[in-house]
């Protein structure tokens, strides 16, 4: 780190533009430090070096960290904006990771002439033809109404790659041995494979990393009509949505629940239970979308 090196050779930081430096109250708490190493700020608005101990730079830094604030929230809400409309709209691939059973094809140059001299151009998703049966046979099996767990077992004695064995370079985290109930479940509720581009599903604005889920379908930004191939009807996908498995008794006979997935738990452990993930064996997995 610069700041800690005896011989940086400087002794002030000139910020030209607040904005681009610093929000809220990040600068009270970075000018003591810097006064600890003996480096100075400089600042036009304070006509010169801030004073820590001047009230009157403190209530300066205090309004320029609220207007760079400010200016911060504003252009996260107009970047979420377009990318919304983008996604909504034109169907675009908003970057991220393909879906097992799609890859990533070349779309022809960027819209913006800008960008488009740079060479960068757009990508969009494409049938995989390694994968994209794997995919189709799971909703089949599931709209015969084989359970989330079953499907699991038989893609393992089918020695079907799971997968993270399939895309090692993105997911070095991962065994990458086995499908797990968890993935079944992710890929069976994953409307992207009705071939409509969705953005927003996850909760990723949240700061706390504990406390990003899964956004409310009524959040997502869905394409109003289809940007990649589908690998399953709409139909089909609403249908398997509103599938549980049934047990059978001793006699062989399914015994069919009329209130079964409505029932709703009061109490104290009310708001963690979801019958989708109770089905999944503990694991939260996304909610499902009908298409309109």
């Amino acid at each position: 780190m610069a700041l800690t090196d005896p011989g940086r050779g400087w002794d002030a930081i000139v910020v030209g533009e607040y904005e681009r430096a610093f929000c809220g109250d990040q600068l009270t708490q970075l000018l003591p430090l810097l006064q600890s190493y003996g480096v100075q700020l400089w600042m036009p608005e304070a006509g010169g070096p801030v004073d820590p101990e001047s009230p009157t730079h403190q209530a300066l830094m205090l309004l320029l960290g609220g207007q760079s604030q400010r200016e911060v929230l504003r252009a996260r809400y107009r970047v979420l904006a377009a990318m919304r409309n983008q996604a909504a709209d034109q169907g675009r691939f908003l970057a991220g990771r393909p879906p097992y059973g799609y890859r990533l094809v070349d779309a022809g140059p960027h819209p913006n002439r800008a960008h488009a001299r740079w060479g960068r151009r757009l990508r969009q998703l494409d049938a995989d033809p390694a994968t994209a049966p794997h995919v189709r046979w799971m909703f089949a099996q599931r709209l015969a109404g084989v359970s989330v767990a079953g499907i699991a077992r038989m893609l393992n004695e089918r020695g079907v790659p799971c997968p993270s064995d399939v895309d090692r370079q993105r997911n070095p985290h991962r065994s990458g041995h086995a499908w797990t109930l968890r993935t079944v479940a992710a890929i069976l509720s994953n409307p992207r494979y009705t071939g409509r581009q969705v953005w927003n599903r996850q909760n990723s604005g949240a700061t706390d990393a504990t406390a990003r889920g899964w956004n409310a379908p009524q959040e997502w930004a869905i394409s109003t009509k289809r940007s990649h191939p589908a690998l399953v009807s709409d139909d089909d996908f609403v249908a398997a949505q509103a599938i549980r498995a049934t047990r059978p008794t001793q006699d062989g006979s399914p015994r069919v629940y009329l209130l079964a997935g409505l029932a709703i738990m009061h109490g104290s452990d009310a708001g963690d239970y979801r019958p989708d993930r109770e089905a999944a064996g503990g694991q939260s997995i996304p909610p499902a979308w009908h298409p309109p």
